[in-house]
């Protein structure tokens, strides 16, 4: 089966779904270009500060929400279940929930002067709720900090020619941010001088490799965590912002010269349409669900849009560029991860083998030589490792700044130095002990089971301000069934394998589920009964 058939499939639905889908979703939000966004009202020139352009926001918030995510997800499903399946949870998850839940986690916390989804949750349902959701996902953004800084030293260490132009973005990001911002510098030319910048750190790196000898893992780790620390205190428009905006166009020019090599080279899906139900990761449903993640839908993709990206935006009417536009570009380059594993699978006499020796980093990064060779040659894989490491450093910080905000919340501290050191240190010391790894199997599922909370926030909100909500109720009842049974899954295994670290935090992430599920409909009980006293 051509490549290209469903490369094209897939993007005339995304097309028509931005268009016409994207555009249900302003009328219900009510989009409105006059009415001021928090960016203005709120402005305090750290995390309130309007983006100058909408292009910029938008690649800060697809570098932010992309990372490994959308590349791992589809490639471990593919191998494990086949292929259609995939696909088919890639398309139909990006359209008709992963776009929505990041378009109205978006526009409810505009409309909320910015708040993030744990205070709408507040606003909406209940001081209770709020807690249990701030504790879940900073527990989750905590694991999240710790994996990807240790993933990054990893990489840094094997892979030493990445470093120069992983590192050396942050200082030529600063100067594009200085050149927006305080130099009012017009946005193309601070972006070819970024680009070019980029380029050339590309092509040092090539020559220069940085080697630090054999404590190199643990210095890149400190190093790591010092950028994190500083790029969550530094003015949004500073540091994170040009940094993860330059950061797209890495993904964007990698996800170019992949479909150009398609087109050059025509690549056949000669893999297993359906593998098998049930694998040692579990059945197809609901663990393929789980396991794509980010390339269909994602918790996390909440916590940015209402954690920075809220913070940012200039204009409502930029937000289905923003948010719905990121989540259709980010299942394109599913698809693309996709058909790279299919070029592994059909080469490979037992894929699932040879996913486990590798990693499913490096087997994307093998299918994507492949797809590419007509005209990159066996550099192909060496760009694919390149821009990966650069969407877990977009992440590493993204997440490190809304875990501060996150703990603000909770704790009350305003002082932002305090509350990132205390994110920074615990996910420090997640990191060094290395206890990460006995809970990591988990965070998959915990993060849809955000995206399902969050779903259900949005319900609330909708409600509250009498609009439909059938739209958004129908999916996050989905990834709340979904989820709930991976993770009553993963307690059973635990049990089963005395692994009783597993199964405590699985019974209080399925208790803590339930718990909020039980928030919300007590509030919907009060809500009809206040309907029905005010309309007899």
């Amino acid at each position: 089966m051509n490549a290209l058939f469903f490369v094209f499939i897939t993007a005339v639905l995304f097309f028509a779904a931005y268009r016409f889908y994207g555009r249900v979703l302003e009328n219900l939000w009510q989009v409105n270009a006059q009415r001021p966004t928090p960016a203005f009202t709120k402005f305090d020139g750290i995390d309130y500060v309007p983006a100058k352009k909408w292009m910029v926001l938008f690649g800060h918030h697809f570098a932010s929400i992309a990372g490994a995510g959308p590349i791992v997800g589809p490639v471990l499903a593919t191998v494990l279940w086949g292929w259609g399946p995939t696909m088919i949870w890639i398309v139909l998850g990006t359209i008709f929930i992963g776009a929505v839940h990041d378009f109205g986690a978006l526009m409810t916390s505009v409309r909320e002067q910015g708040a993030s989804v744990a205070a709408i949750c507040e606003a909406t349902i209940s001081k209770r709720a709020k807690i249990i959701f701030s504790c879940f996902v900073l527990l989750a953004l905590i694991l999240v900090v710790a994996v990807f800084a240790y993933l990054c030293a990893q990489t840094f260490v094997k892979e030493p020619k990445i470093v120069l132009p992983s590192l050396g973005l942050i200082p030529v990001a600063v100067l594009v941010g200085l050149l927006l911002y305080r130099f009012k510098v017009n946005s193309f030319s601070a972006t070819v001088i970024g680009l070019v910048g980029l380029t050339l750190l590309i092509i040092a790196g090539n020559f220069f490799p940085v080697n630090l000898g054999n404590n190199s893992f643990i210095i890149w780790l400190v190093v790591l965590f010092i950028y994190s620390y500083i790029a969550s205190v530094a003015p949004v428009n500073i540091l994170l912002q040009p940094r993860d905006y330059l950061s797209s166009f890495l993904l964007f020019f990698g996800m170019l010269l992949g479909y150009i090599g398609l087109f050059l080279k025509p690549a056949l899906i000669d893999a297993p349409f359906y593998r098998q139900w049930t694998t040692q990761e579990g059945s197809l449903w609901p663990f393929m669900f789980v396991v794509v993640a980010c390339g269909a839908i994602s918790g996390f993709h909440s916590l940015i849009a209402g954690g920075t990206t809220s913070k940012q935006i200039a204009n409502e009417r930029h937000a289905k560029r923003v948010a719905y536009g990121a989540m259709i570009a980010e299942g394109l380059l599913a698809v693309l991860a996709l058909i790279a594993a299919s070029q592994v699978i059909k080469g490979s006499l037992n894929p699932v083998i040879t996913l486990r020796e590798i990693g499913p980093i490096a087997f994307f990064a093998q299918g994507y030589g492949m797809i590419t060779s007509s005209f990159l040659g066996g550099s192909g894989a060496f760009i694919a490792i390149i821009i990966l490491n650069a969407f877990i450093l977009t992440t590493l910080d993204s997440a490190t700044r809304i875990a501060r905000y996150i703990t603000e919340e909770v704790s009350g501290i305003k002082n932002r130095f305090f509350t990132s050191f205390l994110v920074v240190g615990l996910s420090a010391a997640l990191a060094f002990s290395g206890k990460w790894t006995k809970i990591w199997t988990i965070f998959g599922t915990a993060n849809q089971l955000v995206a399902g909370l969050t779903m259900m926030i949005l319900v609330s909100w909708l409600l509250i301000n009498k609009k439909k909500v059938a739209f958004i109720l129908i999916p996050a009842i989905f990834m709340l069934a979904t989820s709930l049974a991976a993770l009553l899954w993963q307690g059973i295994q635990s049990f089963n394998q005395n692994n009783f670290l597993i199964l405590f935090i699985t019974t209080a992430l399925f208790v803590l589920a339930l718990y909020m599920i039980k928030e919300v409909i007590i509030w919907k009980k009060n809500l009809l009964s206040k309907n029905m006293a005010v309309h007899p």
